[in-house]
């Protein structure tokens, strides 16, 4: 029984509230688009199931099944509709979250103490270590895709641009993924070889957006991005970063002038631990950069204010 339209996925797929009939419980379902039906079963949800199937962790969104809609079986001249062309709906069926994280920072007044964002983070980086050790990039990983229930438990979602990754990393990927004030240098470096090392500096870029209260990189266009990436960590070269200048678009792309890196001066208000998490993350070089259980490690962890309880996390008013 569908209730509401929630929210747009990637791809402009409509998520819609809805009551499972039997048991009463309200589920998000995301539909599934059959633009092309005479292709058949879309390549990019069959690879979201695929991935969502073999994930099984408290901070990764559930899918909980597959539902059909039967179509119309005359159109709209009242003839019968040929048997394969499929018209009826397919969704994907999640369980519901009630909000996600920028719909809560976005709320008039809003700041999240310190426990609070070291909760949020704790659960973001157990759940993306979680995708990382099952070879799955996730490729999106913004606030508005970090879904929260009332009991205050975090989950990755949206799972559209998500991909498995093989060890051997010769695969080319495309790197035309990833919302852009989230996306890492090497993307917009046009690398094509990454790794679970994308997914972290998107992570940087939210852990800065949370203590900070607004995002820190909110460029207009790729070239603007990347312009703002060196004015805040400094041009790489390739004594920091080797192998940069044998990127595909470095010639293209690279600043004018020497910048120096000052994230330590752009954040001093934060403190120590935090700021030298966030040095780790926004690391150039994805090869140095910190890895999510290596985050979950670090001492801003395990030292005062500790990451409140989820359970304690207040209760917000639906987003």
């Amino acid at each position: 029984e569908k209730l509401e339209q929630i929210g747009e996925g990637t791809y402009g797929r409509q998520v819609f509230m809805a009551k499972e009939t039997e048991t009463k419980e309200i589920v998000a379902l995301k539909k599934i688009r059959m633009d092309n039906e005479r292709e058949g079963f879309p390549i990019t949800a069959i690879r979201e199931i695929k991935i969502l199937k073999k994930l099984h962790h408290q901070n990764v969104i559930q899918l909980k099944e597959i539902v059909t809609s039967p179509g119309p079986d005359r159109d709209e001249q009242g003839k019968q509709i040929d048997g394969n062309k499929y018209k009826g709906s397919i969704y994907m069926v999640f369980e519901y979250m009630d909000h996600d994280l920028t719909g809560l920072a976005d709320k008039p007044g809003m700041r999240f103490t310190i426990p609070q964002i070291k909760c949020y983070m704790k659960q973001l980086l157990t759940g993306l270590h979680y995708c990382h050790i099952n070879q799955v990039l996730h490729r999106d990983i913004k606030g508005s895709n970090l879904l929260i229930d009332n009991e205050g438990n975090l989950k990755l979602a949206d799972f559209g641009l998500a991909r498995s990754f093989s060890s051997d990393h010769n695969a080319n990927l495309t790197n035309r993924v990833i919302t852009l004030w989230y996306r890492p240098p090497e993307l917009l470096l046009g690398s094509t070889k990454y790794g679970p090392a994308v997914d972290m500096w998107s992570v940087g870029c939210i852990f800065a957006e949370l203590l900070n209260g607004k995002p820190i990189l909110p460029g207009k266009n790729e070239p603007d991005q990347l312009t703002k990436i060196f004015e805040l960590c400094g041009t790489p070269d390739e004594l920091i970063w080797p192998g940069v200048t044998k990127m595909p678009w470095y010639n293209n792309l690279k600043p004018p002038r020497q910048l120096k890196r000052h994230v330590k001066d752009a954040f001093k208000h934060f403190d120590f631990h935090a700021l030298d998490l966030l040095e780790r993350m926004l690391t150039l070089d994805p090869s140095k950069r910190i890895s999510a259980n290596e985050a979950l490690d670090s001492e801003y962890f395990w030292t005062d204010p500790l990451p409140c309880d989820p359970k304690s996390l207040p209760k917000y008013e639906a987003s």
